[in-house]
């Protein structure tokens, strides 16, 4: 066995063993409401060599990559695209708008204070919602009834799907323009990839596609793991980043993909969350620059309180008319919750040398406190909610 090949197998163990922790900790620790994959960043923070030095990062490069293009293939999953037609995804993309002038104006203002290098991953960040990290949180509280869950959702998925395009567009490697047009290009072929199952309906292919779902061949998995891998592949040919790839294929498979859709989510969970997502978290905690953040903290705490003025005060105007005040102030504190999207932006941004390490670190660190802090203050609200007449509170007929 070569050096390198036990290296990696050492770091996977250890990061395996991480995962396998984290989710004993926080059941012995649940009346803290520690989101996983806060643990999982910790747990690489401390196995990583900024502390204990027992793995390696760049041995397991590959596994983390697949592990952020699974993220985002199950956030393009749960994105329902008729939600932007209703009301309350109209309102989510004003939302969003307004939140990208506000952190482009400040995060400009940084930039020529020199506190940030080139301000647009910083900015996009800004902007970010971690619906995938929300979701478990809202619905063990109970959060996601009546009518304002839609708007929960359609927040959270906008606050996910919009900073996704424009990564691909303005850090693209390749330039604005031709991260446009590869941005087209990956959606059309996503498109195609849609239409696939028409092509097969009721034929040999389809029933062969079926018959071996639940058996040891795995079809209807295998073929979402090949579609996975293959939109990766074509956007990082194009220049664009596995975030979008990733996005692109979730979007589409629940169209694309053969069989019992419900069965597949399970799958899907199981090989995503079960193995390759964790390490991507634990992989980040690992890479991450401690030593800035001890010697600027202020950084940290200056992007936690713009992912609250930015991308959450907002919303208060925003939703004036659709929402009471209090859950107005509720939804204030969700879409202000942001994390994954902050590590990949963080990833993309050093790989490319937009983001300064400081900066990088800091935006990080800013969204593990957003996560434990951010939803506890909407769980709160929420509980009170619960204890008076909340006329949003009764299910949608």
């Amino acid at each position: 066995m070569s050096a390198e090949l036990g290296l990696g197998l050492t770091s996977l163990f250890v990061v395996a063993l991480v995962a396998a922790l984290t989710p004993v900790l926080v059941g012995l620790f649940g009346r803290l409401r520690i989101p996983q994959v806060v643990v999982l960043i910790l747990g690489g923070v401390v196995v990583g060599p900024e502390v204990l030095d027992l793995a390696d990062p760049e041995s397991i490069e590959l596994l983390a990559n697949v592990g952020l293009g699974f993220l985002f293939l199950l956030a393009g999953y749960e994105l329902e695209l008729a939600v932007f037609r209703q009301r309350a995804g109209k309102l989510a993309i004003v939302g969003w708008l307004v939140t990208l002038v506000l952190a482009v104006g400040v995060v400009a203002a940084l930039a020529a204070l020199g506190a940030v290098k080139a301000y647009v991953p910083v900015a996009l960040g800004l902007t970010t919602t971690a619906l995938g990290t929300l979701l478990p949180i809202l619905r063990d509280n109970n959060m996601l009834r009546g009518s304002f869950s839609s708007y929960v959702l359609a927040a959270g998925a906008v606050g996910e799907f919009l900073p996704v395009v424009a990564i691909a567009i303005f850090l693209g490697s390749n330039g604005r323009f031709i991260g446009l047009i590869s941005l087209v290009a990956v959606g059309v072929l996503g498109l195609l990839l849609s239409l696939v199952p028409r092509l097969s309906h009721g034929g040999r292919i389809a029933r062969i596609l079926s018959e071996g779902e639940h058996a040891t061949s795995q079809t209807t998995l295998r073929w979402t793991v090949a579609m996975l891998l293959l939109l990766l592949v074509v956007a990082n040919d194009f220049g664009l980043d596995v975030v979008l790839g990733a996005f692109v294929a979730g979007v589409v498979l629940r169209r694309w993909a053969p069989g019992n859709v419900e069965t597949l989510d399970h799958k899907l969970d199981a090989v995503g969350y079960g193995f390759f997502i964790p390490i991507f978290f634990v992989s980040s905690g690992m890479g991450l620059d401690l030593q800035s953040i001890v010697e600027a903290p202020g950084r940290l705490f200056l992007f936690f309180i713009l992912l609250l003025l930015v991308r959450g005060v907002p919303t208060l105007l925003v939703y004036r008319t659709a929402l009471p005040r209090t859950r107005r102030f509720e939804l204030v504190f969700i879409v202000s919750t942001a994390l994954p999207l902050l590590v990949a932006l963080s990833e993309i941004g050093l790989e490319t040398g937009h983001m300064l390490p400081e900066n990088a670190a800091a935006l990080v660190g800013a969204g593990v406190l957003s996560v434990l802090v951010y939803p506890a203050i909407a769980v709160a609200i929420d509980r009170r909610l619960a204890r008076t007449q909340d006329p949003l509170a009764e299910p949608q007929p």
